[in-house]
């Protein structure tokens, strides 16, 4: 006997009219083999349907509180056996559409209440299982991100969990990071807008987009190049002109830390040295880690060479940008000095005094790379407003 049956005989002495009210032709549904076939809903989340029409019908009641509180239940545990809500709604409407025709407008009436109520409690039952699940994976693959991109998990087991994720971490893996001037979460619509493009252009090709400390992250694989050159491309533009870092590619799950961290420190240097170029690759900033490599080396130069412009009127500051404005634009006077709003006479004075006081001729090509070296050395540590 079908639910539907078995709730109908529960009804006692009114089963007869309850049957005659509503007409209920329902056939039982068999769940063959323990199986359901994508249109069969089994009939254990109808349960007690058709009796509440039943008594709905003959009484004009509305659902408890209990009756609700089960049926939210039902919907949870059809979300959790995998059965979709369309497939379940139409259930439903399935058995009550067969009482329609015997029913008068009063009856008629007080079914379309209740159902609205039984359906309403049903659903959302239904998509609360369905949030839950949705947190609980997004736990999980955060955590997995954390991991892999922090490098603290088991490589082989973090390489298992990967490949749920999309990746696979036996090749080689680059990474680019987009910083905006405002951080951005899994639901920004910066996130979703770049996700939207980047899955739409190239679909299933193993890429893993997310963010990470308020920024964008997107991980392709090292030889797909096209794909975080077209990442870059969208997230500058999402993020009203933010700034994207690529990492090199590196073998392995080690690598996927390597070209992140590349990345990152790409983005650092160039918030440093106030290079504002949209897109930085790694491979072409590779000589600014040389250079700081052993900081004590790079400090006693930015002391020695550059020490003595302190003692000019308003300290270093001013010389040091010069010399900055002087490199930047290719050793040319005129465009300098346009950079910094002075006189080609006013800038020409500057570099004089710097010659004076530093015993280094910035026109010099010797004495430049030395003065040069000692500019990008002083920008990296932050010098003259911080001791070295």
């Amino acid at each position: 006997m079908c639910s539907s049956c078995r709730a109908l005989s529960l009804a006692g002495g009114s089963a007869t009219l309850v049957r005659r009210a509503l007409g209920i032709r329902q056939q039982c549904v068999k769940n063959r083999g323990g199986r359901v076939t994508g249109r069969e809903v089994p009939d254990e989340y109808l349960e007690r349907y058709a009796q509440i029409l039943a008594e709905a019908c003959v009484t004009g009641r509305r659902l408890t509180r209990d009756e609700l509180e089960s049926l939210r239940t039902r919907g949870e545990r059809a979300a959790e056996a995998g059965l979709g809500l369309r497939g379940l709604v139409r259930r439903h409407l399935s058995v009550t559409r067969e009482s329609w025709p015997t029913l008068s407008s009063t009856e008629a009436d007080r079914v379309l209440a209740v159902v609205e109520q039984a359906i309403d409690a049903f659903a959302e039952g239904h998509e609360r299982a369905q949030r839950l699940a949705v947190r609980q994976e997004e736990g999980v693959r955060r955590e997995f991100i954390d991991d892999l991109l922090y490098g603290r998990s088991d490589l082989g087991r973090l390489a298992e969990r990967a490949e749920r994720f999309g990746l696979l971490l036996s090749r080689a893996h680059a990474v680019a990071v987009a910083q905006g001037s405002k951080p951005v979460e899994d639901m920004h619509p910066a996130t979703r807008q770049v996700e939207s493009a980047v899955i739409s252009r190239f679909g299933e090709r193993r890429i893993l987009l997310t963010t990470k400390d308020g920024r964008l992250v997107c991980i392709a694989p090292g030889e797909q190049d096209e794909v975080l050159a077209f990442f870059a491309k969208q997230a500058y533009a999402a993020t009203d002109g933010g700034q994207v870092a690529i990492g090199r590619p590196h073998p392995g799950a080690g690598g996927v830390v390597h070209s992140y961290e590349e990345a990152l420190n790409a983005l650092d240097l160039a918030d440093r040295l106030h290079i504002d170029e949209p897109v930085l690759r790694a491979a072409d900033l590779l000589v600014y880690p040389v250079l700081t490599r052993d900081r004590q080396a790079m400090a006693d130069l930015v002391r020695n060479t550059l020490g003595p412009l302190q003692s000019a009127r308003g300290g270093a500051r001013p010389l040091v940008d010069t010399l900055t404005a002087y490199f930047d634009s290719g050793c040319v006077a005129a465009e300098a000095a346009r950079r910094l709003s002075l006189s080609v006479r006013a800038f020409t004075y500057r570099l004089e005094r710097i010659h004076k006081l530093t015993g280094a001729n910035p026109a010099d090509s010797v004495h430049r790379y030395t003065l040069q070296t000692a500019v990008i050395g002083a920008r990296l540590l932050g010098w003259p407003d911080n001791e070295v």
